[in-house]
């Protein structure tokens, strides 16, 4: 497909969505999804072997049969993530207000925008975090987020509008990066960063679900430089047509040893975190690359 092809079916497709009735654009888009991994065994393999971690019990294993409607589901929920995605910039943001609530924690960003150091934001690929983000920007937390860089350049620019217009600010995931998002925090800003994946292959070793993997560094190394505070938390998609988060408690950032030590011990933390965020609602956790090493 060529650049100029690949950004004239995007936004054709997100127009399209953005338009359609609601929920007949998420039934569309969870038939089609679950139609895609039936019929790509890579795809559905790779899901598979993530989901087979969050769902079997240390040591143990998991029944094939329930293993494969987690997949199943996973493949669904991931059309809906994409179909409620593209339907927020056409949605005034009182309805995004009416159908967000922060389920748990709310008080914790709160208590970080009363300390005025920055708040720091680990999630995983849960439910919508485009949903979350933008209900943030109606409490006057506006996050700042950085998003990988896509060809032609073109498309990036039409991703990083479309979250712009629900109140998400976007960078690209490049050299400026960090310095941006040290400035924001500085200022007392919100920093939301996505870090179940190691996308730059540069993270931290850590264990998660078991496994030894890398994990970003980003989340703790920004929080162990500025001082701000920093959670994990999920948006997950639910009940309904609604959805809600869970924000964890801060995390112990004070100062112990060296600066990799330090970044190595919080990031392991983060990562426990995100195991029982991901828990919660597996079918949910939307990450098709292998994550862990064959089992």
């Amino acid at each position: 497909m060529t650049p100029t092809a690949r950004v004239v079916l995007f936004k054709g497709v997100g127009t399209l969505m953005e338009k359609m009735p609601e929920r007949f654009d998420v039934a569309l888009a969870s038939g089609v999804a679950a139609l895609v991994g039936r019929r790509q065994r890579a795809l559905r393999a790779r899901l598979a072997d993530n989901l087979r971690h969050v769902l079997r019990a240390p040591g143990g294993s998991v029944e094939e049969h329930l293993l494969e409607e987690f997949v199943e589901r996973g493949f669904r929920s991931y059309g809906q993530y994409w179909a409620e995605g593209a339907k927020l910039p056409g949605l005034a943001p009182a309805a995004v207000y009416r159908r967000f609530v922060i389920a748990e924690g709310l008080e914790h960003l709160y208590e970080a925008q009363a300390r005025g150091k920055g708040l720091i934001v680990a999630l995983p690929h849960i439910g919508s975090w485009e949903w979350g983000g933008s209900f943030l920007d109606s409490l006057g937390l506006t996050m700042t987020a950085v998003a990988e860089e896509l060809e032609p350049p073109e498309l990036f620019e039409w991703f990083k509008a479309k979250r712009e217009s629900i109140g998400i600010l976007v960078e690209p995931l490049n050299e400026h990066a960090g310095s941006v998002l040290l400035a924001t925090l500085r200022k007392g800003g919100v920093v939301g960063l996505l870090c179940d994946r190691d996308i730059q292959h540069n993270g931290i070793d850590v264990e998660f679900f078991g496994e030894r993997v890398t994990m970003p560094a980003g989340p703790a190394t920004l929080a162990l430089r500025t001082g701000a505070t920093l959670v994990t938390a999920a948006c997950f998609s639910g009940p309904g047509r609604d959805h809600h988060a869970v924000v964890n408690a801060p995390i112990d950032v004070a100062r112990r040893a060296g600066l990799r030590e330090d970044v190595t011990r919080v990031t392991q933390v983060v990562t426990k975190e995100l195991e029982g965020l991901i828990r919660r609602a597996p079918e949910q956790w939307h990450v098709l690359e292998d994550r862990f090493l064959p089992s």
